[in-house]
Parts: C-alpha cells; structure tokens; sequence
C-alpha cells in the first residue's frame, strides 16, 4: 500500500463487474466444481456458480497476468505483470483460508505462466520475455529449488509451462521456436531439458495439454494446427487438421474424458475428434476464445473471451450460454439516475451498457459501431441518456429499450467530449474538442442551439450544471475552470483540469487534474479556498460529492479510490482493488454505495456505510 494510506481503514469491495480476457486460461473452475476463479486487474476473483456471490483475493500492486489452480484444490497460484527492472511477484494462495500462503519473488516485470505439480509438492514458474528462466518452488518450504533459462539461446520466448499428470518430477515447455520435456534432479538441485524433435515444422507454440495418463503431449500454435508430441520420446506423431486450419490461430486446447478435444481458436471454441483432428462441432462466439475450463468430467464447461464474456456450455446440445459481460477497454465515464440508487449507466470505446447496483448483470446495451462514447449522463426524469461522441454527434437514447431519440449533427466540430443535462430535461450543455461550450435546446422530435461560449482554449473535460439550471461550470485541458452565467467568472490553475463538481449547497466547486491536487473554489469570486494534496503519484480522473456535502471520492492514475472528510480534507477511508488507472468515480445518493470504474473495462462497487 502507498505511504499516503498507509493505516487508513480500508473500504470494503462488495461486487466486482468485469473479467481480463487477455490472460491465456485465465478462466478455472475449481476442483470442489463450485467456483469460478479468474484475474481482474491487480484482484483474484472467486464467485461462487450456483449464486453468484463473489470473494476477492488481495495482495498483487500490479495486473494479474497468470492463474494456476492445484489438482486437489488447496492452493491456488497467481503471478503479476510489473514496471521494468523491477520484480514480479507469484502469490500462493490457501483456498481454505481465502489468504496468501507464500509470496515468491524472483521473476523480473513478469510472470509468464505457472503450474502445479500432480502432488501439490512443487509449482514451476515461467518468467517474462524480459526474464526469460523457469524457476522449480518447493510449495512446502516456499523456497525455490533451482532455476534454468527457458529455451536454448537460438530459440525464441518460451511462452507457456504444463506439468505432468502423474509425475511430480516432469514438465514441459512451449514456445516460438522451442519445446522441452523438463525433468526434475532433486539431489543436485537442477532441471535438466531434453528438446522435442519437430522435424521440419517450426511453430509458435501457444498452449500445451498434456494426456491424462502422459502418454503425449498437445501443442497448439499460432499457425491454427495443433502438433502432437509423445511425451516418452519427444517426437512428433501427428499434426492437423491438415486443409482447414484453426483461424486466428489455437488458444486453449483441453481434453475431456471420451478422448474428444475442445479447441479454442481466434474465434470460436471447436469441438474435433482425436486423431484426425477433424471438426466435429462448433460455435462461434464474440471475439477470441482465450479460457476454457472444465467442470467435473467434462458434461459442462466455461469458455472466456477476450470480449471479456463469459459463457457456460453443456456438453452435450453444445449451446453457448452468456452468463457474464463487462468492458473489455477503458471504461470512459459513469453516469447515476437521479434520485435513485439502483441504476447506472457506463461508456467504453462503442458501446453505452445499463446497469442495475445489486444484480452486476448488464440490462441493456447500446452499440454505435467504430464510433468511441466519450461521456453520457441521465436526463433527471430518467426518461432518456444523453451522450457525447467522437463523430461530433450527441445522441439521446431510451434507457428501457436503448432506441434512438434524437441525433445533433456536427454538435462540435473535434468531437463532442463533456455533455450534462439540465434538471428541467428541456437543455443539454456540451463541450467539444475545439474548447467550445454550447447549449441546446430540446424540442418534440427536434433541437435549436441556443448559445455558443469560446473561453476556452483546450478540449472540455467536465460540466456540471448548477440545480437552479440558470448556471453551470466547465473543467478544460487549457488549465482554466469557467463558471457560466450572466456574470462569467474564471478559475485558474497550472493544471489539465479533468473533473469539476459542485457541493450540494452550491457556494463552492471541487477541482482536480494532472496537478495530483484537489481544489476547493468560492462560486461567487472564483477564488481558491483551499488545496489538498489529492496524490503522491499522477493525476486524479475522477471526483464526485454525496448530496449530503460531507464526504467526495477521487480516483487518478495512482489507482486508489480515496473517501474524504469534506470539512477536515483528510482520507477516511481507502479502496485498494484496480488494476488500471481510475477513470471514473461516483457516490450514490444513499450516501453508502460508491461505483469506481477503470482504463482496464473494470467497474467496482464499494460500501461505505462506515462514511455515511
């Protein structure tokens, strides 16, 4: 934890909406068949399939970029992504205890991939492209055996490891160029490789699947074939399929108890018979299919995509189920309804989702293809969302069916970036690219722009709107803060201003930016009040006050989520759980649920009851 909060209470993460596609077999079912176990940001999740109900793991301070479950169960190992020159941690976790059962530090900036032994005596980890050594860890003493360079220096990266089924003393490793069958010398304390022969094939190797009874091993490449090895001699015995390749390349191979392989390619998960590797099956799903778990012998399994879905699959009709979406990029800006606590809205890249506080089920999405939402907020009658694109155009949906309302053409000439309603529902303020702000007026089937403000001289980041709709307040890149009435008064700092709010009583403004500080700003003369240190390390995206006036939110670039005392400017309370920069922060209007959302598509909600 960082110095600044160090001793601050902690706030307690009740939900967690998201899922890192990106990590390769980040998806595992657990051995007791009740849990589903996957990364998000720096956080080890464990939610429980029959309910729902999640667990969180902490205790990585980087994303989480591999995930390893032992054959009985009691241990669960993760490793992390760090800056460079700097070490990246494994965790072993104790399933039982939900707690860290051994840090091991040796890697640098990452862990590529780990595994158990069959015996849960040993786990072997692979470093990084810029590390590059297997490391063999005795799970009981949490020291580390002995360690090897991962492939032989006219080899490329070594990307994946696997162990054996029934051997605690051999493993293999896969990668571009290389493929080794590892095998362990307790005495002398050293690994020694024995390389496979692929004769004339030369693949990337991406994924490996070793046989239950170790007879072979499976490789799965990037060029959509899959090669098998056996495992005794390491030479190739097969390859295919032979004409129709897996497009986009093999991610995950798994194989189920009737000899029956489950591939998961670019695309789509496939099912294909053994030898001839001929499709059987298939389904194609939304983007690349990068986990597979099996759950129990095989009659249902979990498929993750890098869309960052979920899906559950019985095996035998072979239907895709969706059971959990979420944001696979940066999560833009968050929006509340007015009045209510239960729902919320969200934008990343093309899309604007719905959500409701307690269920982390997605109730609507609305897609505008090859086009990036940079803002969105509810109308206070709660009968449409306004958004703010990059074409230029805002658009105005129906939150219950998502159906367009309304389109402004060419609203501001750089894209549109700020939008905010007024309370009456009958304006939208917007700001654009160019610095321009401009008002619109909303007519039956039809708008009139009404006025057009060209202070400023950067883009627009924030506007908030003042509950008298007679003022408002925008935030700039250009460093100024400009309050908008009939008397135009200007705040100005040495900073890219990101976020501006107002304080319930409306006679000062919150700011904050790249400067790491939180202003307070007398409405009236524009006058700074007072400045809080907000951050030891880059800016603060995100702030926003309860209607009570007694506590705000920030989140920035340091990952934090920080509750304030409004009247003492001291942190009460701390979230520790992103594992990207903090985008967005909102507190609901019952004082006691906070939503934070972040760069990597993670959406978290917090309880701050002890705040309220």
């Amino acid at each position: 934890m960082a110095v600044e909060t160090h001793g601050v209470p902690q706030l307690e993460l009740e939900a967690v909406i998201g899922f890192n596609g990106h990590v390769f077999s980040g998806l595992r079912v657990h051995p007791d068949r009740e849990h589903l176990i996957y990364p998000l940001g720096c956080t080890v999740i464990l939610k429980r399939i029959k309910d729902g109900k999640q667990e969180f793991l902490h205790g990585h301070t980087n994303n989480v970029s591999c995930i390893s479950v032992s054959k009985s169960g009691s241990y669960i190992a993760s490793g992390q992504v760090n800056f460079m020159g700097f070490k990246a941690t494994v965790i072993i976790w104790d399933y039982a205890q939900r707690t860290i059962y051994a840090q091991l530090l040796l890697h640098k900036a990452k862990v590529e991939a780990l595994a158990f032994s069959p015996n849960d005596k040993y786990l072997v980890s692979l470093g990084g492209q810029d590390d590059g050594s297997i490391v063999i860890w005795n799970i009981e003493t949490k020291q580390a055996i002995c360690g090897s360079p991962a492939s032989a220096h006219s080899a490329g990266h070594c990307l994946t490891v696997q162990y054996s089924n029934t051997n605690d003393n051999i493993f293999v490793s896969a990668g571009s160029g290389t493929l080794r069958v590892w095998e362990l010398d307790l005495p002398n304390r050293k690994i020694r490789p024995t390389e496979c022969n692929t004769g004339k094939l030369k693949r990337i190797v991406k994924c490996i699947e070793v046989a239950e009874d170790d007879q072979f091993i499976l490789c799965g490449t990037t060029s959509g074939d899959i090669m098998k090895i056996n495992l005794k001699t390491g030479l190739l015995s097969d390859c295919g399929p032979v004409k129709t390749k897996y497009s986009l390349g093999v991610n995950v191979i798994r194989i189920l108890k009737s000899g029956n392989l489950l591939v998961g390619s670019g695309s789509a998960p496939i099912i294909c018979s053994f030898f001839l590797l001929s499709y059987i099956r298939e389904v194609q799903l939304e983007k690349g299919v990068t986990s597979i778990a099996i759950r129990g012998e095989g009659q249902q399994f979990f498929v993750g995509t890098e869309a960052a879905q979920m899906y559950r699959f019985n095996y035998v009709d072979f239907k895709a189920e969706l059971i959990s979406t979420s944001h696979n990029s940066a999560v833009k800006d968050v929006a509340i309804t007015f009045g209510t606590s239960e729902l919320f809205a969200t934008c990343s890249e093309e899309d604007i989702r719905l959500w409701h506080i307690d269920k982390p089920k997605e109730l609507l999405r609305i897609t505008v293809p090859n086009m990036t939402c940079n803002s969105l907020d509810f109308m206070a009658d709660g009968h449409s969302i306004i958004s703010a694109w990059n074409d230029g155009k805002i658009r105005v949906f129906a939150p219950e069916s998502g159906r367009l309302m309304l389109v402004i053409d060419n609203a501001h000439r750089m894209g549109v970036t700020a939008i905010a309603g007024t309370r009456d529902c009958k304006r939208i303020v917007s700001g654009g690219g160019e610095g321009q702000v401009r008002v619109w007026e909303l007519q039956p089937r039809c708008h009139r722009l009404l006025e057009t403000m060209k202070e400023h001289k950067a883009t627009v980041a924030c506007i908030k709107i003042k509950s008298d709709d007679k003022e408002c307040v925008t935030a700039s890149a250009d460093g100024a803060c400009i309050i908008w009435d009939i008397v135009l008064q200007m705040v100005i700092a040495n900073t890219l201003f990101r976020t501006v709010c107002y304080h319930p009583e409306e006679y000062q403004l919150i700011t904050s930016g790249t400067d790491r500080k939180v202003t307070y700003w007398d409405v009236y003369d524009g006058s700074a009040i007072r400045e809080l240190e907000g951050s030891q390390s880059g800016a603060i995206n995100g702030v926003h006050i309860s209607q009570d006036g007694k506590h705000f939110v920030t989140g920035g670039d340091d990952k934090l989520v920080k509750v304030w005392d409004y009247m003492e400017g001291v942190v009460t309370h701390v979230g520790i759980a992103h594992g990207g920069s903090i985008t967005s922060t909102k507190i609901f209007s019952n004082n006691q649920t906070l939503v934070s959302t972040s760069a990597d598509g993670a959406i978290l909600r917090w309880s701050s009851k002890r705040t309220s």
